[in-house]
């Protein structure tokens, strides 16, 4: 994927594009810092450019004397560097005649969504999409299960633009210090552990730390993945504890429905954890609304 970025003056951009990054895919920026200035009453360049170190990613082409760069970052180099929610360039050249110098940097979007959640295993932390059936998972209380089935749906916005498909981010420190560690994105039924309940993500939104992405703010297909361990599990994905797959709806509408009935031959019935299930935002009790800050708003879930 691509975007263009232009840069007026040293301190910011003028106008970027944020990207979404999916497995496979390498995301390629073309940038020109376009440093000009007054100088003896003429509008000229500014000398040469010197670019900074962007953390993960690579500049593939710069040229000093006009500013114009290309930068391409790949989806396994950001998995690599944590999932950083930002990239920042940072470029310096001569201001003012060469009398002062000026650098400045701005922040990328990068923009994830299931693809991508860090799932603990016994081993450190693993992309969703890149674990099998008979890897090892931790569930919450550091007990390793293995995955019997990873289940995945493609999302299809543009025929059915409607609010129950918008999936949840909640943004790091939402729900407690370092939980979720990272930003994490997971469909609205998602059931998340908060305070010995199971709740709907889609009942945890609160506009800010914790709200939907619209669907313009999404791809028009988009993939989710489901982990399915024997038992109805809670795992971590980014540090927050959450459920494994439960088979409310069964399996047939996932894509690789079929890969489960030759692995299985049949569907079957997984019983649910113990904890109470809150699906509904006015069911989520006042303390963790307190906590969350929940106000009164509409619950699109259920609508």
């Amino acid at each position: 994927m691509g975007a263009n970025i232009y840069v007026s003056g040293a301190s910011g951009l003028d106008t970027f594009n944020s990207i979404d990054l999916s497995p496979g895919e390498t995301m390629v920026f073309q940038g020109d810092l376009e440093h000009n200035d007054w100088v003896n009453g003429n509008m000229g360049d500014l000398g040469a450019y010197t670019f900074g170190d962007p953390g993960p990613g690579s500049f593939t082409s710069q040229d000093a004397s006009t500013g114009l760069f290309t930068f391409e970052l790949t989806y396994a180099e950001w998995i690599a560097a944590g999932q950083p929610a930002t990239l920042n360039f940072t470029w310096s050249s001569p201001y003012n005649d060469g009398i002062d110098t000026s650098s400045g940097s701005y922040p990328v979007n990068v923009t994830c969504f299931l693809p991508g959640t860090r799932i603990a295993t016994p081993d450190g932390e693993r992309a969703v999409e890149t674990l099998k059936i008979g890897d090892l998972v931790k569930t919450a209380d550091g007990t390793a299960v293995p995955v019997k089935w990873l289940g995945r749906q493609t999302v299809r916005t543009l025929m059915t633009a409607t609010p129950k498909l918008e999936p949840v981010r909640i943004a790091k420190d939402a729900l407690g210090p370092n939980v979720p560690h990272t930003d994490l994105t997971v469909t609205g039924d998602h059931g998340m552990i908060v305070d010995g309940h199971i709740i709907n993500a889609a009942a945890l939104v609160n506009g800010t730390t914790i709200r939907f992405l619209s669907l313009e703010e999404v791809e028009v297909d988009f993939v989710v993945y489901h982990v399915e361990t024997e038992a109805h599990d809670v795992l971590l994905a980014n540090g927050t504890p959450a459920e494994t797959f439960i088979d409310y709806l069964g399996r047939r509408n996932f894509d690789n429905h079929d890969e489960y009935l030759a692995l299985y031959g049949a569907e079957r019935i997984i019983p649910e954890l113990p904890q109470p299930r809150i699906s509904s935002a006015r069911l989520v009790p006042q303390v963790i609304r307190d906590r969350l800050g929940i106000g009164d708003m509409p619950d699109l879930m259920s609508a």
